[in-house]
């Protein structure tokens, strides 16, 4: 019993190996053998069918003939992957992984190639490029590309975002706090909750979902309870061009509270939200008190419950 269960041993973890080396067709000979051996074990059953998902997606990436679509493709399965990994239950955490670098590495080496060939790097490129990076574990690299990609496009929140996410994934919590709060305070309908990895960001999330929020509320709210838990506390000073830009937006979404004009649901966090960004303005130049208060009153006419909390 002991050969048998080094036997299947070995062909797993060879199977594991040439996944992660973007070699499936060998992987999936080495998973036939270790069923052939035990024919009962659930991980190789379970690690098979995630072979079979990736041998019929390989297929159409295959069919394709432009480097770009077949990166597209490639992430785009990954959360049909992910999904469909959840929903046969038990994951083979070793597979995952190693099918983690088989399809990030492929789509590396696709938008790669692109990036080899072009003059010019847009933003759309250089963030794929860090993503991919990301989802291959090499963290350092897909910074460096998520910030060229940042400054190429500085007022994308989905990439300044993604680059909060890596940032908390090689443990540069203050960066990515600061990212973060910036990409939530941009749009935070724009931000993909599903490409981000951190337990810093992935934690908040569960904390306001707790709440009952979901969908667009779910992502307007995250910033208004970011600043209640002090997870999303690390602020900068605003520049007088954007003080004036704050005041103006925080004018428009009153009015468009007061009459009706909008859904409430997602006008009042954003409302919030940017009431916290003008006290902290306050606070940083020294203002008086009572401006202070002044806006304390205004976010207790709009949600009391968030007004308590943040006296406490």
């Amino acid at each position: 019993m002991d050969k048998q269960i080094e036997s299947v041993f070995d062909h797993v973890h060879r199977a594991t190996a040439l996944i992660a080396s973007h070699d499936l067709p060998a992987a999936t000979q080495e998973l036939e053998r270790a069923l052939s051996v035990d024919f009962d074990n659930e991980d190789v059953v379970t690690t098979l069918k995630y072979s079979n998902f990736w041998n019929d997606r390989q297929e159409h990436v295959e069919s394709l003939t432009d480097d770009f679509e077949r990166g597209e493709y490639l992430l785009g399965q990954w959360r049909t992957f992910t999904e469909f990994v959840e929903r046969i239950g038990s994951p083979v955490d070793a597979a995952v992984h190693a099918f983690r670098q088989y399809v990030f590495g492929q789509a590396l080496a696709y938008y790669r190639r692109i990036y080899q060939e072009r003059e010019n790097r847009d933003a759309e490129l250089l963030v794929r490029i860090g993503r991919c990076y990301k989802g291959a574990g090499e963290f350092d690299k897909s910074t460096r590309f998520l910030k060229s990609a940042s400054a190429e496009n500085p007022n994308d929140a989905e990439i300044l975002a993604e680059l909060a996410d890596v940032l908390a994934l090689s443990n540069e919590t203050a960066q990515a706090k600061a990212f973060f709060r910036e990409a939530f305070f941009i749009n935070p309908r724009e931000i993909d909750l599903s490409r981000l990895e951190s337990e810093l960001i992935q934690r908040l999330v569960r904390a306001v979902q707790e709440h009952g929020y979901a969908g667009d509320a779910l992502l307007e709210w995250i910033p208004v309870y970011g600043f209640l838990y002090g997870v999303l506390n690390v602020k900068r000073e605003l520049r007088s061009i954007e003080v004036g830009r704050l005041k103006q937006s925080i004018y428009e979404l009153e009015r468009e509270l007061r009459e009706e004009t909008g859904d409430e649901t997602l006008l009042k966090p954003r409302l919030i939200n940017r009431y916290f960004w003008l006290i902290d303005h306050y606070v940083a130049s020294a203002e008086p008190q009572n401006r202070i208060d002044e806006v304390l009153i205004k976010i207790r006419s709009v949600d009391i419950d968030v007004y308590h909390q943040f006296n406490n």
